[in-house]
């Protein structure tokens, strides 16, 4: 379990109030009733940091009220709340590169429902802690207000992707060597290449299967950035 906390307005009077509520991620399998063991992590934060019984809990798509039991041991899922997932269906194919902690924050932050490590010819990180990664996605999802976590799959090889059924950020746009297309509606998988970009090989695949060039500027941008523009760019 992971704690945040969750910012909420309340009216007081004429006043209006911030109340910060500790939001904790469980997983995927949730609902109302449930009594799940605490961590002594939450335990302590919930009782003795935030002095509070009072959180809220979420996973799947879904947010619940949930209350620390008074020996402490337990948290007792209540209601589901109103709140809906901010989350989107993007897929983000991306390369891993030595900023790849940042590339996942920002990446969640942006809603992306899933990332899927691709292996092209010029990446360059090819250790990157994975169980780490997907406990910044955890933080970052409790920090945006998610009410689920993006999964990051195992890495495959360029090779081995359907070219077809995606777009693909395009850094042939800032060299003004291509024009700008359509994006067509359905698409939400859109890959990234690694800091040195695609290969000419990649780029000759890229064209071949029909993949959609996007265009991110006029400029070169690092890779991490490069993926936060390329979501938004496919984001409808």
């Amino acid at each position: 379990m992971i704690i945040t906390e969750k910012t909420n307005f309340i009216k007081h009077g004429n006043k209006i109030l911030m109340k910060n509520i500790p939001r904790i991620f469980i997983g995927d399998e949730l609902k109302s009733g449930d009594i799940i063991p605490a961590s002594r992590e939450v335990s302590h934060y919930l009782g003795h940091v935030m002095r509070t019984r009072n959180c809220l809990v979420f996973g799947a798509g879904n947010e619940f009220s949930a209350m620390l039991s008074d020996d402490g041991k337990n948290l007792i899922v209540g209601n589901k709340t109103n709140h809906t997932d901010p989350s989107s269906n993007i897929i983000l194919y991306f390369a891993p590169i030595k900023r790849t902690d940042d590339l996942i924050n920002m990446a969640t932050q942006m809603g992306v429902a899933c990332f899927q490590p691709v292996i092209t010819e010029r990446t360059v990180a090819g250790h990157v802690n994975w169980e780490r990664m997907k406990k910044i996605a955890i933080e970052s999802s409790e920090q945006s207000n998610r009410n689920s976590v993006p999964e990051i799959l195992s890495p495959v090889s360029f090779a081995k992707l359907d070219l077809s059924k995606i777009c693909f950020a395009d850094e042939r746009f800032a060299y003004g060597s291509k024009n700008p297309v359509a994006i067509p509606n359905g698409v939400n998988g859109i890959l990234v290449g690694p800091e040195g970009g695609f290969s000419d090989a990649e780029f000759t695949a890229l064209d071949n299967a029909g993949a959609i060039p996007v265009s991110l500027g006029s400029t070169i941008l690092r890779a991490e950035v490069a993926a936060v523009v390329a979501i938004e760019k496919i984001k409808k």
